[in-house]
């Protein structure tokens, strides 16, 4: 299809963050001329993306992929990318969580899963790492209910977005889905670099989590005073290269993992306080794959958090505190003699449709 004549997007919110949704046929099959496509589509490089669709910022910057499942086990396949703000950078080297809720929406509009009268059951099989989520969600009369009417049993609220919608439920097998290949890519629940402690875990998102205090910060700060802080940034960027070096990352000085996460005890309620980094900009509340992989950091007994974190009853959520409020997560963390293994990794989000079109990709500079 010619680029004049634009391509078939569905532009939606996913838990909060928001991204740009296209049926893998509609996009080039050579990833470097896709990528090209989307860097136009998306307005980048350029800080505040004037020129395409993106909203400045990372959460804003989304691309997902998706296509009828190969898989027997699943129903839909689901590529999550990144992509750069001020940056010509494209990456699949990490999942989306928040982006993962409007995927089964997605696939019910464009036709790929036939939807129940009730609730619909989609089956994701998330390409950049090969683990499977099932999202559930309204359907009722065969028609997504993003609203939560009351034949949807409701609309629930999430921190970090305003108003209501319908709930959508994630359920990540077993795991979320390491990408490193271990819950604890070193091998140790608790490391020690740099003159600071950490913990490197990969519930779905790979990350390093420290105390704040480590670093003279009390876990309150603002996500504008924390980017402000070029001291603290320079500090964390070379935390996060010798942390990535001990996972067996290799060289992530041009990736968005691993994520770094500043722990404190919880102020509001919760079973910890968070910031997350992305990795230079500041998370306004926290992903959903990084508050299931924070979860499992500070289920682990010894790890860099446990000792911070008000514990859940069992039965009850880990309520992750961030900027914009709270996150529950459902988290089950198991020891064995080899080790940790998480057996319950759960979620709720909601989504919604903003626009069905078509988008023009600006002219190759």
């Amino acid at each position: 299809m010619p680029e004049t004549e634009g391509i078939p997007c569905l532009l939606m919110r996913g838990g909060t963050s928001k991204g740009a949704l296209f049926l893998a046929s509609d996009l080039p099959a050579d990833p470097g001329e896709r990528d090209d496509v989307l860097l136009r589509l998306m307005g980048s490089p350029d800080p505040r993306q004037v020129d395409g669709l993106g909203g400045a910022h990372p959460l804003t910057s989304k691309v997902a992929v998706i296509a009828r499942s190969q898989d027997a086990g699943a129903d839909i396949d689901y590529l999550f990318l990144q992509v750069g703000v001020d940056t010509a950078l494209v990456t699949s080297r990490q999942n989306c969580g928040n982006i993962l809720a409007a995927v089964g929406p997605f696939a019910v509009e464009r036709g790929l899963v036939p939807a129940s009268d009730g609730h619909t059951d989609v089956r994701i099989r998330m390409v950049n790492t090969g683990s499977v989520a099932t999202a559930r969600f309204a359907t009722p009369g065969g028609v997504v209910d993003y609203d939560g009417g009351p034949a949807s049993g409701g609309a629930v609220a999430i921190d970090g977005v305003p108003g209501t919608a319908a709930a959508i439920r994630l359920n990540f097998e077993a795991t979320a889905g390491s990408s490193t290949g271990a819950l604890f890519p070193t091998g140790k629940v608790l490391d020690h670099a740099e003159g600071v402690d950490m913990t490197c875990v990969d519930n779905g998102m790979p990350s390093v989590l420290m105390r704040a205090a480590d670093l003279g910060l009390t876990g309150e700060e603002a996500p504008a005073d924390l980017e402000a802080d070029e001291r603290l940034a320079q500090r964390l960027a070379g935390l996060r290269l010798t942390a990535a070096d001990l996972m067996g990352m290799g060289d992530v000085s041009g990736a968005t993992v691993p994520k770094l996460v500043l722990l404190a005890p919880p102020r509001a309620g919760g079973s910890i306080a968070t910031r997350s980094f992305l990795p230079v900009r500041v998370h306004t509340s926290i992903g959903v794959l990084g508050a299931l992989t924070v979860a499992a950091g500070v289920l682990a007994e010894g790890s860099v958090g446990h000792d911070l974190a008000t514990l859940p009853l069992p039965g009850e959520p880990l309520r992750v505190e961030h900027p914009s409020g709270h996150f529950d997560v459902e988290v089950a963390v198991d020891s064995t003699t080899d080790g940790y293994t998480v057996t319950r990794s759960t979620a709720l989000r909601t989504a919604r449709k903003i626009f069905d079109g078509r988008v023009f990709p600006r002219p190759r500079l």
